[in-house]
């Protein structure tokens, strides 16, 4: 089935996420497309899918490999009603919405790593960044962006990062329609923000914790060349990485790139 608006809105009509769908050839970035679009009243569930973008955003303004025909590129607006200090629960869920399904192609060999991206046998597969507006300590929308690397081959990602990334089509040796995953993967986001919804964030907090391999571990965390080292202790009821750090004091932990203390 051919990757374009057509398609994809027909295969998500009568679904919440996806409800209005933005299709694009060619776009700068998914995220800064939602952001305008979100700022001029487009519904909750509005969906942006890009085939290739131009100016893919990474965490920490970091850039995205963005390649056409290869990948899913996405973002999905939201209007909860929450503190914008507890916005970071909604990264937390859209990774455990992502790892589930990831795990329907393979099964036992993902993984989440804090706050944002999802491995496949300790190679990256999907990172996700989240930005939101507010007023008067309001949220007037959030957006989250989701990249995940579907059909590349070994050989296409970028040389500095080649080694630590990974594809579906890498993992299961075959290639996989875009159609089905974007649509499973809409639908797999839709159960998990209608639990986080009704049910608060500690189930969304459990289930992200089965899917980590972090906690108990000692790590470090580097942020912008600050180091900080110590046991993890869980997530808090924000979204930040509980730390028994060095000094013996529990802090929560709000961004930074994490790798276990002794694992290569």
């Amino acid at each position: 089935m051919d990757f374009n608006e057509h398609n994809l809105a027909d295969r998500l009509s009568g679904e919440f996420i996806g409800n209005t769908v933005h299709f694009f050839k060619e776009l700068d970035s998914t995220n800064i497309y939602a952001s305008r679009i979100a700022r001029n009243g487009t519904p909750e569930g509005t969906v942006v899918i890009a085939d290739c973008q131009t100016r893919g955003k990474g965490r920490l303004n970091r850039v995205w490999q963005s390649p056409s025909r290869k990948n899913i590129y996405t973002s999905i607006i939201l209007k909860p009603s929450i503190k914008p200090s507890v916005a970071p629960q909604l990264t937390l869920t859209a990774g455990v919405a992502a790892a589930e399904f990831l795990s329907r192609y393979c099964p036992g060999a993902v993984t989440l790593k804090w706050p944002n991206d999802i491995q496949v046998r300790k190679n990256k597969i999907c990172g996700i960044l989240t930005e939101m507006r507010t007023t008067g300590g309001t949220i007037d929308f959030v957006v989250i962006g989701i990249g995940i690397n579907i059909n590349m081959r070994k050989e296409e990602f970028d040389e500095e990062f080649r080694e630590a990334s990974t594809s579906l089509r890498e993992e299961t040796g075959r290639d996989i329609s875009r159609v089905d995953f974007v649509v499973g993967l809409y639908q797999s986001f839709e159960k998990w923000y209608e639990i986080y919804k009704s049910e608060g964030f500690a189930s969304i907090k459990d289930r992200w914790l089965e899917y980590s391999e972090i906690l108990d571990k000692k790590i470090q965390i580097n942020h912008r060349g600050n180091i900080q080292k110590g046991k993890v202790l869980g997530i808090d009821e924000c979204g930040a990485l509980l730390l028994f750090d060095e000094e013996g004091k529990t802090k929560p932990v709000l961004a930074g790139d994490v790798s276990l203390i002794g694992d290569k």
